[in-house]
């Protein structure tokens, strides 16, 4: 047992311990970067905490345990930047098929932007007549949702939730038509 702040200064504390550490913690965390972070934080949570430190304690086993602590907490976290990243790679080549299945599946034999527009204007008449109301003010003739609910006497979430529901209903309606209509439309 050491009395930490009466027996050794700071200084001599973290020059004896700080490589020692270091080797420690990059036996887990791999990227010397990292251990070094991990190793500066645990020496200021020891310099912050002095104070309460300063009644006997086992310094080496304070020190190992804070940096094992946070060696686990990187980790952790590591791991699940990498789910996410491998979850998020999943989705965008799952979009990237999506795309690539609807051009395969495109039909080409469109001769003008009228036939384009007739399909559209027969996919939006297929919604329900309040989504179509509210998808029509919106699209067509561009006002804004504020503007919607105060017409129709309806909330903004109502504006909304419809606008939503309609996106999806149009999407799987057309979705075969997806990259002409984007084209020629947007």
């Amino acid at each position: 047992m050491n009395n930490l702040f009466e027996n050794d200064d700071f200084k001599k504390i973290y020059v004896v311990n700080y490589p020692k550490m270091i080797r420690f913690a990059q036996e887990y965390v791999v990227s010397k970067a990292d251990a070094e972070n991990i190793v500066q934080d645990v020496f200021m949570e020891l310099w912050e905490k002095r104070a309460v430190l300063s009644m006997p304690v086992n310094l080496i086993a304070f020190l190992f345990t804070a940096t094992k602590n946070r060696c686990i907490n990187h980790l952790k976290h590591e791991s699940l930047v990498k789910k996410t990243s491998a979850r998020l790679h999943e989705e965008q080549q799952l979009a990237l098929k999506m795309k690539f299945d609807t051009l395969e599946a495109f039909h080409h034999d469109f001769v003008s932007e009228k036939e384009i527009e007739d399909i559209l204007y027969k996919a939006i008449d297929s919604l329900p007549e309040k989504c179509r109301q509210i998808f029509y003010k919106s699209r067509i003739e561009g006002k804004k949702q504020k503007e919607i609910a105060a017409e129709l006497e309806i909330s903004i979430n109502t504006v909304e939730t419809q606008m939503k529901i309609a996106h999806k209903k149009l999407r799987a309606e057309l979705k075969d038509f997806l990259p002409l209509l984007i084209f020629l439309f947007l």
